[in-house]
């Protein structure tokens, strides 16, 4: 696991200001790869790494390349089926200098070409800097567990793995996109390909990138396909044993390291399942760490304590009350983008707590995705009823209801989304400022900055997307194509590896996925049973009582933080005159946000942690460069960020209530 950055330019740079510019995108990311740094320029190719070592701990420095130093490489991810491909590759007279898995991506693009990357299984990243040909050949893996940013300028090509890296070059324009703000504002994050900045992108998951001559092309390699026109039909039992086999595979592969391993335990079925096939694979009691809150609503900890129990784990546990304001800032510096999922904010804690025993870890994150979990597909199921009565007369008479009362009351928002059609009732439930609230919040001037884009334009393409015969695999796909990369495995690629931590998602193996997609609809969500097919597969490794447990996000109490350890910062920032006079929302609308979350006639916390943390970015990543965290900042000690501790001895009696 590492951290890559690098630039093609034409000639405009000497080799000591490469270098210089190289290091400087290399040490902003120092916390993606703490063991080792790399550099290769070659004319104006420059190639550099920051290296995390967990394979091949001695020979596997990078930048590498082939046996006559054509090819070169920076890689950044984990390629599961290496050993095979590398035996393939000597048999066809390749020679090797390390046991990595990095060297073997080389020698496939030696035999393959750009095709190599069909025969990768794994998470990844990786740009190959082709000497004969001056092209640069660059990769994400399929569904996007590692990033990879971009940027053309007149001087030059830049990536990097993170959006700060690219940010160091000085052909990189420090300028807000006002459309990725409008898509931040509808969904909490910036989906694919854009970024916050403009002339910044990502290379979407499951696509290649190719650079010659200083044109990009870029071509797609893989993709969802819920098209079951040509499958062949098989029985629930034929279903559950398939995914078994193929959820025990997946998780033996990433279980291959040279360096201590665990895995994160909310004590929700997919992550239960993963340390439940851990824990078959392993001649050691599982590492497992679980988070917890004061707050008993918020509180996952006894379920986690019931399979740690069960499965005989080595169990670590916190019990959280962080100093919330220091830590927002820390969270948002590593998120490069203003980024609302205040889930990041357990996560970045597990993460910490995990860091200090183990290097890796497994996580259950996909399963909701991949198999129906998630409780929208319920509602949105359940509304599909609306749908017999004419869309004139919905719109005439829930939409004209939903207008008339007043802002904030209930029943408004469900009026207001059962006069949709599909699939904007959908992609309105989903959104985080939906489209009345966006366009109170919006400035005059801004909106005029952004007339004609719509956020959902594109949402709404992939969910009309053909060969999709069931609403529920057109929600997944669109999920999957979304927020999974956007949103889920961003959050979790951060927020690990701001502390070297590299987690890995065997529900998001490929082949498992394929596989996935071929069994019916309703299979997944049976009645009001989410993810019913995975449960029958999870039946008898953990215990029942977490598979009929009611689903819990991993979730935080941001709405109590909000009126309390965050109320003094949340107004010192949001009341701000730079905030205000920026130009982006209309302050009165900010201010009935604030009233109504006050005087608890309406919840705004999301709205407002949105708000909170867009202007922190503003602050972190526009104003100034971000060469350091924040002014003052250090990492924060565990200690200062929970309320009590303890670790769980494997087979001790674990206790009921919160660890003290």
């Amino acid at each position: 696991m590492c951290g890559i950055a690098g630039q093609i330019d034409n000639g405009t740079f000497t080799a000591d200001e490469r270098r210089a510019v190289l290091s400087r995108m290399c040490g902003v990311i120092e916390h993606r790869g703490p063991d080792d740094e790399g550099f290769y320029i070659d004319g104006g190719a420059a190639l550099g790494m920051r290296r995390l070592a967990i394979i091949d701990l001695n020979t596997g420095h990078q930048p590498i390349s082939n046996e006559d130093g054509t090819v070169w490489i920076v890689f950044n991810g984990e390629i599961y089926n290496y050993r095979e491909l590398r035996a393939e590759m000597i048999s066809l007279g390749h020679s090797f200098r390390t046991l990595s898995d990095t060297e073997v991506i080389v020698h496939l693009y030696e035999q393959y070409g750009e095709s190599c990357v069909t025969r990768l299984r794994g998470m990844f990243a990786f740009a190959i800097w082709d000497r004969r040909k001056r092209s640069l050949f660059a990769a994400r893996d399929r569904v996007g567990i590692k990033p990879f940013h971009y940027a053309q300028t007149p001087a030059a090509f830049i990536f990097g793995s993170e959006i700060k890296s690219v940010l160091q070059h000085p052909a990189v324009d420090r300028s807000v996109d006002p459309q990725a703000v409008s898509d931040f504002l509808s969904f909490g994050y910036v989906p694919d390909p854009k970024t916050a900045f403009a002339g910044i992108n990502k290379l979407e998951p499951g696509h290649t990138l190719t650079l010659k001559d200083s044109v990009i092309s870029i071509r797609r390699y893989w993709d969802f396909n819920y098209d079951q026109s040509s499958q062949v039909r098989r029985s629930e039992r034929e279903y559950v044993e398939r995914l078994r086999e193929l959820l025990s595979e997946s998780v033996r592969l990433r279980l291959l390291s040279d360096v201590p391993l665990g895995a994160f335990l909310s004590g929700g079925v997919d992550s239960s399942t993963v340390v439940a096939m851990m824990a078959r694979e392993m001649g050691q009691p599982v590492k497992t760490f679980s988070i917890g809150f004061k707050e008993s609503s918020f509180d996952e900890l006894g379920q986690a304590r019931i399979v740690a129990r069960h499965l005989n784990t080595d169990h670590h546990e916190f019990v959280v009350t962080p100093n919330v304001c220091e830590l927002v800032r820390e969270i948002v510096w590593h998120h490069d983008e203003p980024f609302a999922d205040v889930s990041s904010v357990p996560t970045y804690i597990v993460s910490k707590m995990a860091s200090e025993h183990v290097t890796v870890v497994l996580s259950g994150d996909g399963g909701d995705e991949v198999f129906g979990g998630y409780d929208r597909y319920l509602v949105d199921i359940a509304r599909r009823k609306y749908e017999r009565i004419p869309a004139a007369v919905r719109r005439n008479v829930f939409a004209r209801a939903g207008r008339m009362l007043p802002r904030g009351a209930y029943g408004k928002n469900f009026l207001s989304n059962i006069a949709l059609d599909s699939p904007d009732r959908y992609i309105d439930s989903l959104s985080y400022f939906n489209q009345p609230k966006k366009q109170d919040l919006l400035s005059a001037d801004f909106k005029s900055l952004v007339e004609g884009y719509d956020a959902e334009d594109r949402f709404k393409d992939l969910f009309m997307q053909p060969n999709m015969a069931d609403s529920l695999d057109r929600m997944m796909y669109l999920d999957s194509k979304t927020y999974l990369a956007g949103d889920i495995l961003t959050k979790v690629d951060r927020m690990s590896m701001a502390h070297s931590l590299e987690a890995r998602v065997p529900l998001l193996d490929h082949q498992l996925i394929e596989f996935a997609q071929t069994i019916p609809a309703e299979l997944k969500v049976r009645g009001r049973v989410q993810k019913h097919i995975f449960k029958e597969v999870a039946r008898g490794m953990i215990p029942d009582a977490i598979i009929e447990r009611p689903k819990q996000g991993f979730d935080v109490p941001i709405k109590n933080w909000l009126n309390n350890e965050l109320r003094v910062m949340f107004d010192e920032v949001i009341g701000d005159p730079r905030t205000r006079q920026r130009g982006y929302f209309d302050q009165e609308a900010v201010g009935k946000f604030i009233a109504e979350h006050r005087r608890e006639r309406r919840n705004n916390a999301r709205h407002l942690w949105g708000l909170l943390v867009f202007e922190l970015w503003h602050r972190a990543f526009i104003d100034r460069k971000p060469e350091a965290r924040f002014e003052g900042a250090k990492a924060l000690p565990l200690g200062r960020l929970a309320a009590s501790s303890k670790t769980v001895a494997s087979g001790s009696s674990i206790p009921s209530v919160h660890v003290g």
